[in-house]
Protein backbone atom coordinates (compact mmCIF):
# COMPACT_ATOMS: atom_id res chain seq x y z
CA UNK A 1 0.00 0.00 0.00
CA UNK A 2 1.34 3.31 -0.92
CA UNK A 3 0.87 4.97 1.97
CA UNK A 4 2.41 8.03 1.16
CA UNK A 5 0.21 8.46 -2.04
CA UNK A 6 -2.32 8.26 0.73
CA UNK A 7 -1.10 10.82 3.29
CA UNK A 8 -0.35 12.70 -0.17
CA UNK A 9 -3.69 13.36 -1.18
CA UNK A 10 -5.44 14.14 2.40
CA UNK A 11 -2.90 16.67 2.89
CA UNK A 12 -4.03 17.65 -1.16
CA UNK A 13 -7.45 18.96 0.69
CA UNK A 14 -5.71 21.79 2.30
CA UNK A 15 -5.60 23.36 6.43
CA UNK A 16 -8.76 25.23 5.23
CA UNK A 17 -10.57 21.38 4.95
CA UNK A 18 -8.55 19.10 6.99
CA UNK A 19 -8.20 21.24 10.25
CA UNK A 20 -12.15 22.27 10.66
CA UNK A 21 -12.94 18.09 9.73
CA UNK A 22 -10.63 17.16 13.12
CA UNK A 23 -12.37 20.26 14.66
CA UNK A 24 -15.39 18.70 14.03
CA UNK A 25 -14.87 15.30 14.89
CA UNK A 26 -13.69 16.66 18.42
CA UNK A 27 -16.54 18.62 19.00
CA UNK A 28 -18.37 15.44 18.63
CA UNK A 29 -16.21 13.78 21.02
CA UNK A 30 -16.30 16.28 23.81
CA UNK A 31 -20.28 16.32 22.98
CA UNK A 32 -21.24 19.39 21.00
CA UNK A 33 -24.52 19.09 18.90
CA UNK A 34 -23.56 17.67 14.89
CA UNK A 35 -25.18 21.14 14.27
CA UNK A 36 -23.31 23.00 16.25
CA UNK A 37 -20.04 20.99 15.50
CA UNK A 38 -20.36 21.10 11.93
CA UNK A 39 -20.88 25.30 12.07
CA UNK A 40 -18.02 25.21 14.24
CA UNK A 41 -16.12 23.88 11.56
CA UNK A 42 -17.18 25.51 8.85
CA UNK A 43 -17.06 28.68 10.43
CA UNK A 44 -13.14 27.53 10.90
CA UNK A 45 -12.62 26.60 7.32
CA UNK A 46 -14.41 30.09 6.55
CA UNK A 47 -11.99 32.15 8.66
CA UNK A 48 -9.20 29.65 7.47
CA UNK A 49 -9.92 30.40 3.45
CA UNK A 50 -10.59 33.96 3.97
CA UNK A 51 -7.57 35.04 6.01
CA UNK A 52 -5.67 32.66 3.23
CA UNK A 53 -6.99 35.21 0.51
CA UNK A 54 -6.11 37.87 2.64
CA UNK A 55 -2.34 37.42 3.24
CA UNK A 56 -2.45 36.06 -0.55
CA UNK A 57 -3.78 39.42 -1.50
CA UNK A 58 -1.12 40.98 0.46
CA UNK A 59 1.94 39.06 -1.09
CA UNK A 60 0.81 39.47 -4.38
CA UNK A 61 0.30 43.02 -3.52
CA UNK A 62 3.95 43.82 -2.17
CA UNK A 63 5.79 41.78 -3.43
CA UNK A 64 6.19 43.76 -6.75
CA UNK A 65 6.52 47.05 -4.52
CA UNK A 66 9.06 45.12 -2.81
CA UNK A 67 11.29 44.38 -6.46
CA UNK A 68 11.09 47.71 -6.90
CA UNK A 69 11.91 49.12 -3.94
CA UNK A 70 15.36 46.41 -4.34
CA UNK A 71 16.03 47.23 -8.03
CA UNK A 72 16.24 50.78 -7.17
CA UNK A 73 18.81 49.62 -4.07
CA UNK A 74 20.89 47.84 -6.89
CA UNK A 75 20.24 44.70 -5.11
CA UNK A 76 21.11 41.46 -7.03
CA UNK A 77 21.31 38.42 -5.03
CA UNK A 78 21.22 34.46 -6.14
CA UNK A 79 18.91 33.10 -4.07
CA UNK A 80 15.63 32.73 -5.21
CA UNK A 81 12.97 33.17 -2.07
CA UNK A 82 10.35 31.05 -2.66
CA UNK A 83 8.43 31.51 0.76
CA UNK A 84 6.87 28.74 2.72
CA UNK A 85 4.48 27.56 0.00
CA UNK A 86 7.78 26.42 -2.05
CA UNK A 87 9.37 25.12 1.14
CA UNK A 88 6.21 22.73 1.79
CA UNK A 89 5.77 21.44 -1.65
CA UNK A 90 9.49 20.02 -1.82
CA UNK A 91 9.77 19.03 1.79
CA UNK A 92 6.42 16.77 1.28
CA UNK A 93 8.11 15.16 -1.93
CA UNK A 94 10.63 13.95 1.01
CA UNK A 95 9.75 10.03 0.60
CA UNK A 96 10.50 9.86 4.74
CA UNK A 97 8.38 13.44 5.26
CA UNK A 98 4.56 10.96 6.13
CA UNK A 99 6.69 9.03 8.69
CA UNK A 100 6.85 12.26 10.80
CA UNK A 101 2.48 12.03 10.82
CA UNK A 102 3.91 9.45 13.09
CA UNK A 103 6.51 11.82 15.61
CA UNK A 104 3.52 13.74 15.93
CA UNK A 105 1.08 11.72 16.83
CA UNK A 106 3.05 9.62 19.14
CA UNK A 107 4.65 11.96 21.36
CA UNK A 108 1.80 13.82 21.51
CA UNK A 109 -0.17 10.75 23.03
CA UNK A 110 2.71 10.08 25.35
CA UNK A 111 3.00 13.54 27.18
CA UNK A 112 -0.62 13.65 27.29
CA UNK A 113 -1.01 10.36 28.97
CA UNK A 114 2.25 11.73 30.87
CA UNK A 115 0.98 14.68 32.22
CA UNK A 116 3.67 16.69 30.46
CA UNK A 117 0.86 19.04 28.70
CA UNK A 118 -1.86 20.04 28.02
CA UNK A 119 -2.18 20.55 24.44
CA UNK A 120 -3.62 18.14 22.09
CA UNK A 121 -1.98 19.43 18.08
CA UNK A 122 -4.51 19.46 15.46
CA UNK A 123 -2.84 21.33 13.61
CA UNK A 124 -1.79 18.40 11.31
CA UNK A 125 -1.10 19.89 8.29
CA UNK A 126 1.78 21.70 9.47
CA UNK A 127 3.33 18.43 10.26
CA UNK A 128 5.96 19.38 7.08
CA UNK A 129 7.55 22.01 9.45
CA UNK A 130 8.59 18.65 11.53
CA UNK A 131 9.78 16.45 7.92
CA UNK A 132 11.94 19.53 6.99
CA UNK A 133 13.74 19.81 10.48
CA UNK A 134 14.11 16.08 10.00
CA UNK A 135 15.41 16.53 6.43
CA UNK A 136 17.80 19.49 7.37
CA UNK A 137 19.42 18.23 10.32
CA UNK A 138 19.88 14.37 8.24
CA UNK A 139 21.51 16.31 5.32
CA UNK A 140 24.07 17.93 7.61
CA UNK A 141 24.62 15.45 10.06
CA UNK A 142 24.40 12.25 7.97
CA UNK A 143 22.64 10.76 10.87
CA UNK A 144 18.91 10.27 9.85
CA UNK A 145 18.31 9.22 13.07
CA UNK A 146 19.43 11.87 14.98
CA UNK A 147 17.06 13.67 12.32
CA UNK A 148 13.77 11.71 13.31
CA UNK A 149 14.63 12.46 17.11
CA UNK A 150 15.29 16.42 16.21
CA UNK A 151 11.41 16.10 14.74
CA UNK A 152 10.33 14.55 18.06
CA UNK A 153 12.10 17.34 19.96
CA UNK A 154 10.31 20.22 17.90
CA UNK A 155 7.25 18.27 18.88
CA UNK A 156 8.26 18.55 22.37
CA UNK A 157 8.59 22.07 21.80
CA UNK A 158 5.45 23.15 20.06
CA UNK A 159 3.09 21.64 22.30
CA UNK A 160 5.12 23.32 25.28
CA UNK A 161 4.88 26.44 23.38
CA UNK A 162 1.00 25.66 23.56
CA UNK A 163 0.47 25.17 26.81
CA UNK A 164 2.58 28.84 27.08
CA UNK A 165 0.30 30.41 25.34
CA UNK A 166 -3.23 29.32 25.95
CA UNK A 167 -3.76 31.57 28.78
CA UNK A 168 -2.69 34.93 27.00
CA UNK A 169 -4.85 33.99 23.83
CA UNK A 170 -7.71 33.55 25.83
CA UNK A 171 -7.58 36.65 27.75
CA UNK A 172 -6.19 38.51 24.40
CA UNK A 173 -8.32 37.20 21.96
CA UNK A 174 -11.38 35.57 23.61
CA UNK A 175 -10.34 32.31 22.38
CA UNK A 176 -10.97 29.36 25.25
CA UNK A 177 -9.78 26.00 24.86
CA UNK A 178 -7.34 26.92 21.89
CA UNK A 179 -3.64 27.53 21.45
CA UNK A 180 -1.29 28.10 18.98
CA UNK A 181 1.51 24.88 18.52
CA UNK A 182 3.59 26.87 15.40
CA UNK A 183 7.27 26.61 15.30
CA UNK A 184 7.22 30.15 14.25
CA UNK A 185 6.16 30.81 17.56
CA UNK A 186 9.70 30.13 18.88
CA UNK A 187 11.13 33.51 17.63
CA UNK A 188 9.77 34.53 21.01
CA UNK A 189 12.50 32.46 23.06
CA UNK A 190 15.69 34.41 21.03
CA UNK A 191 13.62 37.47 21.35
CA UNK A 192 13.09 37.19 25.24
CA UNK A 193 16.37 38.31 26.58
CA UNK A 194 15.93 41.95 24.72
CA UNK A 195 12.38 41.79 25.49
CA UNK A 196 13.52 41.38 29.13
CA UNK A 197 16.08 44.44 29.11
CA UNK A 198 13.19 46.42 27.57
CA UNK A 199 11.21 46.04 31.14
CA UNK A 200 13.92 48.49 32.38
CA UNK A 201 13.56 51.26 29.77
CA UNK A 202 10.41 53.63 30.14
CA UNK A 203 9.39 53.95 27.21
CA UNK A 204 8.41 50.49 26.52
CA UNK A 205 6.32 49.72 29.14
CA UNK A 206 3.54 52.30 28.24
CA UNK A 207 0.69 51.15 26.12
CA UNK A 208 1.44 50.74 22.69
CA UNK A 209 -1.46 48.53 21.40
CA UNK A 210 -3.86 49.69 18.66
CA UNK A 211 -6.64 50.37 21.48
CA UNK A 212 -4.54 53.04 23.67
CA UNK A 213 -2.95 54.60 20.15
CA UNK A 214 -6.94 55.09 19.09
CA UNK A 215 -7.02 57.40 22.03
CA UNK A 216 -4.28 59.22 21.45
CA UNK A 217 -4.41 59.32 17.50
CA UNK A 218 -7.80 58.75 16.46
CA UNK A 219 -8.43 57.84 13.22
CA UNK A 220 -4.67 57.26 12.24
CA UNK A 221 -4.66 54.02 14.50
CA UNK A 222 -7.21 52.46 12.48
CA UNK A 223 -6.02 49.20 10.92
CA UNK A 224 -7.24 50.82 6.87
CA UNK A 225 -5.85 54.37 7.56
CA UNK A 226 -2.22 52.23 8.94
CA UNK A 227 -2.20 50.25 6.26
CA UNK A 228 -2.81 53.20 3.64
CA UNK A 229 0.13 55.03 4.50
CA UNK A 230 2.21 51.87 5.17
CA UNK A 231 1.46 51.17 1.43
CA UNK A 232 1.43 54.37 0.12
CA UNK A 233 5.22 55.02 1.95
CA UNK A 234 6.25 51.26 0.24
CA UNK A 235 5.43 52.41 -3.17
CA UNK A 236 6.74 55.99 -3.17
CA UNK A 237 9.91 54.02 -2.03
CA UNK A 238 9.74 51.68 -4.92
CA UNK A 239 8.74 54.66 -6.95
CA UNK A 240 6.08 54.08 -7.99
CA UNK A 241 3.87 56.50 -10.24
CA UNK A 242 1.01 58.89 -8.10
CA UNK A 243 -1.83 56.41 -9.87
CA UNK A 244 0.08 53.12 -8.86
CA UNK A 245 1.10 54.45 -5.10
CA UNK A 246 -2.55 55.35 -4.56
CA UNK A 247 -3.82 51.90 -5.46
CA UNK A 248 -1.18 49.84 -3.52
CA UNK A 249 -2.22 52.20 -0.65
CA UNK A 250 -5.61 51.39 -1.21
CA UNK A 251 -5.11 47.80 -1.54
CA UNK A 252 -2.88 47.37 1.72
CA UNK A 253 -5.41 49.76 3.72
CA UNK A 254 -8.43 47.28 2.29
CA UNK A 255 -6.27 43.60 2.69
CA UNK A 256 -5.90 45.16 6.74
CA UNK A 257 -9.08 46.12 7.30
CA UNK A 258 -10.43 42.67 6.16
CA UNK A 259 -8.48 40.64 8.36
CA UNK A 260 -9.95 41.48 11.67
CA UNK A 261 -13.47 40.79 9.89
CA UNK A 262 -12.00 37.08 8.90
CA UNK A 263 -10.91 36.75 12.18
CA UNK A 264 -14.19 37.20 13.69
CA UNK A 265 -15.35 33.75 11.73
CA UNK A 266 -12.50 32.54 14.59
CA UNK A 267 -14.53 33.38 17.17
CA UNK A 268 -17.76 32.04 16.04
CA UNK A 269 -16.05 28.47 15.61
CA UNK A 270 -13.78 28.27 18.65
CA UNK A 271 -16.02 30.38 21.51
CA UNK A 272 -18.60 27.10 21.36
CA UNK A 273 -15.77 24.58 20.88
CA UNK A 274 -14.20 25.93 23.75
CA UNK A 275 -16.80 25.95 26.01
CA UNK A 276 -17.98 22.15 25.15
CA UNK A 277 -14.58 21.11 25.51
CA UNK A 278 -14.10 22.66 28.78
CA UNK A 279 -17.55 21.63 30.19
CA UNK A 280 -16.58 18.12 28.92
CA UNK A 281 -13.04 18.31 30.90
CA UNK A 282 -14.91 19.54 33.49
CA UNK A 283 -16.90 16.63 34.49
CA UNK A 284 -14.79 13.84 33.66
CA UNK A 285 -10.92 14.68 33.51
CA UNK A 286 -10.90 16.40 36.84
CA UNK A 287 -8.06 18.67 37.73
CA UNK A 288 -6.78 19.50 34.01
CA UNK A 289 -7.79 21.73 31.15
CA UNK A 290 -7.06 20.56 27.57
CA UNK A 291 -5.98 22.96 24.47
CA UNK A 292 -6.26 22.26 21.19
CA UNK A 293 -3.40 23.38 19.11
CA UNK A 294 -4.09 25.24 15.61
CA UNK A 295 -2.33 27.03 13.19
CA UNK A 296 -1.09 30.89 13.85
CA UNK A 297 -3.77 32.78 11.75
CA UNK A 298 -6.27 32.33 14.75
CA UNK A 299 -4.08 35.10 15.74
CA UNK A 300 -5.66 37.32 12.43
CA UNK A 301 -7.51 39.54 14.59
CA UNK A 302 -4.75 41.24 16.36
CA UNK A 303 -3.83 44.51 14.05
CA UNK A 304 -0.89 44.55 15.88
CA UNK A 305 0.28 41.53 14.17
CA UNK A 306 -0.42 43.10 10.56
CA UNK A 307 1.49 46.41 11.19
CA UNK A 308 4.37 44.96 12.15
CA UNK A 309 4.62 42.56 9.48
CA UNK A 310 3.80 44.91 6.85
CA UNK A 311 6.40 47.76 8.33
CA UNK A 312 9.58 44.79 8.38
CA UNK A 313 9.32 44.54 4.86
CA UNK A 314 11.31 47.34 3.79
CA UNK A 315 13.36 46.90 6.86
CA UNK A 316 13.98 43.02 5.09
CA UNK A 317 14.89 44.86 1.96
CA UNK A 318 17.54 47.50 3.32
CA UNK A 319 19.43 44.48 5.36
CA UNK A 320 19.22 42.07 2.24
CA UNK A 321 21.08 44.94 0.45
CA UNK A 322 23.40 45.76 3.35
CA UNK A 323 24.33 42.56 5.06
CA UNK A 324 27.34 40.83 4.37
CA UNK A 325 27.43 37.67 3.54
CA UNK A 326 23.80 37.31 2.76
CA UNK A 327 21.88 35.36 -0.55
CA UNK A 328 18.69 36.05 -0.63
CA UNK A 329 16.35 38.95 -1.57
CA UNK A 330 13.04 38.49 0.70
CA UNK A 331 10.50 38.40 -1.93
CA UNK A 332 7.63 35.49 -1.38
CA UNK A 333 8.91 35.01 2.26
CA UNK A 334 9.11 38.76 2.84
CA UNK A 335 6.09 38.53 5.25
CA UNK A 336 8.17 37.27 8.18
CA UNK A 337 5.75 35.67 10.29
CA UNK A 338 7.57 34.44 12.67
CA UNK A 339 8.55 37.85 13.81
CA UNK A 340 5.07 39.17 13.50
CA UNK A 341 3.71 35.75 15.98
CA UNK A 342 6.70 35.53 17.86
CA UNK A 343 6.69 39.27 19.11
CA UNK A 344 2.55 39.29 19.83
CA UNK A 345 2.53 36.38 21.81
CA UNK A 346 6.03 37.23 23.79
CA UNK A 347 4.48 41.39 24.41
CA UNK A 348 0.91 40.72 24.83
CA UNK A 349 0.61 43.22 21.48
CA UNK A 350 3.24 46.11 22.66
CA UNK A 351 3.37 47.31 19.28
CA UNK A 352 6.64 49.11 19.85
CA UNK A 353 8.78 46.09 21.44
CA UNK A 354 6.93 44.09 18.46
CA UNK A 355 8.83 46.67 15.54
CA UNK A 356 11.97 47.15 17.86
CA UNK A 357 12.50 43.56 18.23
CA UNK A 358 11.67 42.68 14.25
CA UNK A 359 14.50 45.44 13.47
CA UNK A 360 16.85 43.64 15.66
CA UNK A 361 16.18 39.80 15.09
CA UNK A 362 15.50 40.09 11.19
CA UNK A 363 19.36 39.13 9.98
CA UNK A 364 18.64 36.18 12.04
CA UNK A 365 16.39 34.84 9.28
CA UNK A 366 17.85 36.20 6.25
CA UNK A 367 21.34 34.22 7.44
CA UNK A 368 19.36 31.27 8.10
CA UNK A 369 18.07 31.32 5.06
CA UNK A 370 21.33 32.34 3.14
CA UNK A 371 22.79 29.04 5.05
CA UNK A 372 20.36 26.69 4.22
CA UNK A 373 20.35 27.60 0.38
CA UNK A 374 22.02 24.87 -0.45
CA UNK A 375 19.69 22.24 0.81
CA UNK A 376 16.84 24.17 0.19
CA UNK A 377 18.47 23.59 -3.41
CA UNK A 378 19.58 20.50 -3.38
CA UNK A 379 15.96 19.10 -2.13
CA UNK A 380 14.09 21.08 -4.61
CA UNK A 381 16.19 19.68 -7.76
CA UNK A 382 14.84 16.17 -6.63
CA UNK A 383 11.83 17.48 -6.20
CA UNK A 384 8.63 18.33 -9.60
CA UNK A 385 7.32 20.68 -7.36
CA UNK A 386 9.70 23.49 -7.96
CA UNK A 387 11.78 24.61 -10.79
CA UNK A 388 15.65 25.72 -9.97
CA UNK A 389 16.81 28.44 -12.54
CA UNK A 390 20.44 27.44 -13.87
CA UNK A 391 22.61 28.67 -11.80
CA UNK A 392 20.49 30.05 -8.77
CA UNK A 393 19.61 28.57 -5.64
CA UNK A 394 16.10 29.00 -3.56
CA UNK A 395 15.45 29.36 0.09
CA UNK A 396 13.15 30.36 2.32
CA UNK A 397 13.43 34.36 3.49
CA UNK A 398 11.69 34.19 6.54
CA UNK A 399 12.23 30.84 7.49
CA UNK A 400 10.83 29.18 10.88
CA UNK A 401 13.29 28.79 13.68
CA UNK A 402 16.42 28.98 11.66
CA UNK A 403 19.02 29.21 14.67
CA UNK A 404 17.04 25.98 16.43
CA UNK A 405 17.88 24.14 13.25
CA UNK A 406 21.33 25.19 12.75
CA UNK A 407 22.10 24.38 16.37
CA UNK A 408 20.23 20.48 16.27
CA UNK A 409 21.99 20.08 12.71
CA UNK A 410 25.52 20.78 13.64
CA UNK A 411 25.20 19.17 17.21
CA UNK A 412 24.45 15.88 15.17
CA UNK A 413 27.64 16.17 14.08
CA UNK A 414 29.31 16.36 17.89
CA UNK A 415 30.17 19.97 17.17
CA UNK A 416 31.18 21.25 20.85
CA UNK A 417 29.81 24.91 20.11
CA UNK A 418 26.54 23.90 18.05
CA UNK A 419 25.83 21.23 21.62
CA UNK A 420 26.45 24.44 24.02
CA UNK A 421 24.04 26.65 21.15
CA UNK A 422 21.22 23.94 21.78
CA UNK A 423 21.83 23.89 25.43
CA UNK A 424 21.38 27.61 25.63
CA UNK A 425 18.68 27.40 23.60
CA UNK A 426 16.60 24.68 25.37
CA UNK A 427 17.26 26.00 28.28
CA UNK A 428 16.71 29.66 27.23
CA UNK A 429 12.70 28.37 26.07
CA UNK A 430 12.87 26.60 29.85
CA UNK A 431 12.80 29.78 31.49
CA UNK A 432 10.28 31.49 29.16
CA UNK A 433 8.20 28.91 29.60
CA UNK A 434 8.10 28.83 33.34
CA UNK A 435 7.90 32.50 33.70
CA UNK A 436 4.54 32.42 31.40
CA UNK A 437 3.22 29.25 33.78
CA UNK A 438 4.23 31.48 36.75
CA UNK A 439 2.35 34.34 35.15
CA UNK A 440 0.52 33.69 31.95
CA UNK A 441 0.58 37.08 30.89
CA UNK A 442 3.59 38.80 31.73
CA UNK A 443 3.00 41.19 29.27
CA UNK A 444 0.05 42.46 31.02
CA UNK A 445 1.28 45.64 32.89
CA UNK A 446 2.56 46.82 29.61
CA UNK A 447 -0.41 45.79 26.84
CA UNK A 448 -3.90 46.48 26.05
CA UNK A 449 -4.96 43.25 28.69
CA UNK A 450 -4.21 45.84 31.12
Amino acid sequence: MDWNGIIQGILGVGAQVLIPILIIILGLIFGMKPSKAILSGLYLGTGFIGMSMAINQLTETVSPAAKALAKYTGINLPAVDFGWTGAAAITWSWTLAFLFFAVEIVVNLVMLLAKMTDTMNADMWNVWGIALTGYMVYQISGSLIWGFICGAIQVVICLKLGDMWSKEIANMLGYEGVTVTHIEAFTAIIMSPINKLMDYIPIFNREWDASSLKRKIGVFSEPVTMGAIIGLVLALAGRYSIGDALNLSVTVGAVMAIFPVMAKFFMDALTPFGSTMSDFMKKHVKGRTFSIGLDWPILGQSTELWVTMVLMIPVSIVYAAILPGNTILPIAGVINYCIGVGGLLLTGGNLLRMLVLGVIYEPVFLYGASYFANIFTKLAKSSTSIKVPAGSQVSWSSIEAPELRFVMAWAGKGNIWAIIGLVALLALFWLLYRSFKKNPIPALKYSKLK
